[in-house]
């Protein structure tokens, strides 16, 4: 670290500390901090494996991970004595209350026109059936506005939303509402088609919402190519009767823990740039895409700078937040137990959508603040991850963003990212251990330059 201080022109670091929001002319940040990024990224490569084995140990050591588990706990308890080990500065767990939703067993089969079992999951905080079960006509739909048009014809059927996958934020609206759109119309339990651009015959689970105001009636998830099937058995006018049965259910709340480890500042310690991802998943899979990985090139990037040297001035933290997927509970409690601290969070950076080849960073925050971080940006060029998009942040990061802490989430090629998500296919093989290494590369340099910089991050 010395010889690298000693490298830097004592001119650049002048117009830091006099100037630090001054980010256009002859940008100095980008100047100060090359040698550094280069010096990071290149021993990130140059290790080619460490990130995916690292992830790979916790996800077949813990397994799926849903909130409330023992399989969560599990795997918590193990993060935390690794990174102890690895000698990361202030270890510990941060304590959370979560839901703790239980699948149970469930099965979906095709009764009439033929029979035929139809591979399901649950919706995560639906309902049970009863203990025999619901068979009733299906009833297709491909749009809220369709069942509004139609609505006298859905009383005691099984409403299945037939909705192909556009983007995620319009097709998860299905997911999330379309039980109790289908309860208010008198139907009696709600399918729909996976969240997901491509299928194998695999179904995605995911959270779903009641209105309150409404009866409650059970939710699940059929793959792409049985929702299909039965969408043209009824077009032809034949009557489709399904059986589904479920024994979810919904217990108290557990007590669970953020995941918490650090690099402490050697000035400002009181400072932080803090980043990860969600230790928590569904109950299928290994969450090893999601969100390990997210949490894992955060730790990895944290002791690639402390195998460096690179100890910069303010703390690095990463955080391993639990309960992203069914109630975002960690990403509060975060905030709860760090709101006196919010003034201090200089960045949050979140990874959630898988550890592929990195493209950049979303960044929410004051303009001139984005200044600031174009020229960090600019240092990733050589990896084809220089990319700054507007709308950075995540849910875990969220509600430090509403105390105003500006915000970034890691983009990367997300191309097949929804062909796994939610699913029993989330599982280590679909990672890339190089792209991994490029992801653990470019949080490790936005992290350590915006720790180091002379001035903080303005807001």
């Amino acid at each position: 670290m010395r010889l690298l201080r000693r490298s830097l022109v004592p001119a650049v670091l002048a117009v830091l500390a006099a100037a630090p929001l001054r980010a256009q002319g002859d940008a100095p940040v980008a100047r100060a901090f090359k040698q550094a990024a280069d010096r990071i990224i290149d021993a990130a490569l140059a290790d080619s494996t460490g990130a995916w084995d690292a992830l790979a140990r916790f996800t077949d050591y813990s397994g799926s991970r849903i909130s409330g588990s023992a399989a969560l706990e599990r795997g918590i308890d193990w993060m935390l004595a690794q990174m102890q080990k690895d000698g990361l500065d202030g270890v510990h767990g941060e304590p959370a209350m979560v839901p703790h939703w239980v699948r149970g067993r469930e099965s979906a089969a095709l009764v009439a026109p033929r029979s035929q079992n139809l591979p399901m999951l649950g919706l995560g905080g639906s309902i049970a059936t009863p203990p025999d079960g619901i068979t009733a006509e299906v009833v297709v739909m491909t749009s809220f506005d369709e069942l509004k048009l139609t609505a006298k014809v859905v009383k005691g059927k099984i409403v299945l939303w037939d909705v192909p996958f556009t983007n995620y934020g319009a097709t998860v609206a299905y997911r999330g509402a379309g039980a109790s759109a289908a309860a208010k119309a008198g139907a009696v339990a709600s399918l729909i088609r996976s969240v997901t651009p491509y299928s194998m015959r695999t179904p995605h689970t995911g959270a779903m919402n009641y209105d309150t105001t409404v009866t409650k009636i059970p939710a699940a998830a059929i793959t792409v190519e049985d929702a299909m099937m039965i969408h043209r058995m009824t077009d032809r006018g034949e009557k489709v009767v399904v059986t589904l049965k479920m024994e979810a259910k919904t217990l108290p709340d557990a007590p669970s823990r953020n995941v918490v480890g650090e690099l402490r500042g050697r000035e400002a310690p009181g400072e932080v740039v803090v980043f990860g991802g969600h230790i928590d998943s569904w109950d299928v899979g290994q969450g090893a895409m999601d969100d390990g990985g997210g949490v894992v090139v955060a730790w990895e990037a944290i002791k690639l700078l402390k195998k460096l040297g690179l100890t910069p001035r303010r703390t690095i933290r990463v955080v391993g937040w639990t309960n992203e997927e069914n109630g975002s509970r960690g990403g509060r409690a975060y905030a709860d137990a760090h709101k006196n601290e919010a003034a201090s969070h200089v960045l949050a950076i979140e990874s959630d959508g898988g550890v592929f080849s990195p493209l950049g960073f979303g960044f929410t925050g004051s303009d001139s603040a984005r200044a600031i971080m174009r020229q960090v940006s600019s240092l990733l060029k050589r990896i084809g991850a220089d990319s700054l998009g507007a709308g950075g942040g995540g849910a875990d990061i969220g509600p430090m963003g509403q105390l105003g802490v500006p915000m970034m989430g890691l983009e990367v090629d997300g191309s097949k990212y929804f062909w796994f998500h939610h699913t029993d296919a989330d599982t280590m093989d679909k990672l890339s251990p190089a792209e991994m290494q490029r992801c653990v590369s470019v949080m490790a340099v936005v992290a350590y330059i915006v720790a180091e910089m002379p001035a903080r991050l303005p807001r």
